[in-house]
């Protein structure tokens, strides 16, 4: 009996030692964990201090997504399929050997609304439908979406209008109202367009933006700025930014804010908005080179009927204020718009 008394008890000794033994060393691992959590924060908190995110690049509005398109008319579904398509290799349809008509100049929509018109700052299609018909200064009428359409064709595209009845101006028109879907009529939801970045207290300047071309721009768009053709020999794996099939001197990236705010926030390529590449600078300093380049003409002698109207950086007088050409072109951009900001005021 005592030998059995003896053996029964001796695993239950052993049982209790092995959890005692569990329970210290999880208890050692506990504090040893914590130590080393409590330090780091501990240096987090004393060495590190909390930027909050700028709210212009948060929150942003997106394109609806495709699979929305199952509501859509069988009809209708075709033509905003086809409007995207045409906005994406635009040249392949309507370029200088287009399968459609040959009426621009061999880039594509998409050159400058990024993604198809859907980029966030990237040039996009989000406020249109919900802000025309509307007046613009720039032709002293009210305009609507066709109007806006062929401004790209005639100015960016350096080609000619489409005709508003023609199956492509309907799918173009289709696509831009399918990417205002649920935007409310009269607003621009954040993001739209090209980020207006903020000026420099001196004139921008061409030289330096040379520099910035050859060491960031200069491999794609190549150094002679007429980018490279694609193998189809019908657009542009990576457009021209000067030249005789580049945009025209009335398309909208050649005011210099515009073409700032574009390319700091999309280029060079892999660039975006989360993701800029380009100091403000350099972007401001770019334009100024870009835009020096040798492209082609367009009449401009119907634009701005009222000639108070014209932007800060236009580059083409007459003007209401008392400022060069050159200083509207390359600032300082910042006593121009007091004086326009001040005689805004003197009016009211």
């Amino acid at each position: 009996m005592s030998n059995t008394s003896s053996n029964s008890t001796q695993p239950g000794l052993l049982q209790v030692f092995l959890y005692a033994l569990l329970i210290a060393l999880f208890g050692l691992l506990g504090y040893l964990g914590f130590s080393h959590v409590s330090s780091a924060s501990d240096a987090t908190d004393s060495t590190q201090v909390y930027v909050e995110p700028d709210s212009n690049f948060t929150h942003l509005w997106t394109a609806p997504s495709d699979w929305r398109m199952m509501y859509l008319k069988p009809e209708e579904k075709e033509l905003v399929e086809y409007g995207k398509e045409l906005i994406a290799h635009t040249s392949d349809y309507l370029g200088p050997k287009g399968s459609v008509k040959a009426i621009s100049n061999g880039m594509n929509c998409q050159n400058c609304h990024l993604n198809a018109g859907t980029q966030p700052w990237g040039n996009n299609y989000f406020a249109v439908q919900s802000t025309y018909p509307k007046f613009r200064a720039r032709s002293g009428a009210i305009e609507d979406q066709v109007k806006r359409v062929n401004d790209c064709f005639e100015r960016s595209l350096n080609g000619q209008a489409l005709p508003a009845e023609s199956k492509e101006m309907r799918a173009i028109l289709a696509y831009i109202k399918w990417l205002g879907t649920d935007v409310k009529k009269g607003k621009s939801p954040k993001g739209s367009g090209i980020f207006k970045l903020k000026g420099l207290k001196r004139a921008i300047d061409p030289a330096k933006g040379a520099e910035v071309y050859a060491a960031k721009c200069q491999s794609c768009h190549q150094a002679d700025g007429g980018g490279v053709l694609a193998e189809n020999g019908k657009s542009y794996t990576y457009p021209p930014l000067w030249g005789p099939h580049s945009y025209n001197h009335g398309a909208g990236l050649y005011r210099m804010s515009n073409f700032a705010g574009y390319v700091k926030y999309n280029m060079p390529l892999g660039a975006n908005y989360e993701k800029p590449q380009l100091t403000d600078e350099e972007a401001w300093d770019l334009a100024a080179y870009v835009n020096s380049m040798p492209r082609p003409s367009k009449d401009l002698s119907k634009d701005w009927p009222d000639v108070a109207g014209k932007p800060f950086d236009h580059p083409f007088g007459p003007y209401a204020d008392p400022f060069t050409e050159e200083q509207h072109k390359y600032g300082p951009y910042k006593p121009i718009k007091e004086w326009i900001a001040k005689h805004k005021k003197s009016k009211k």
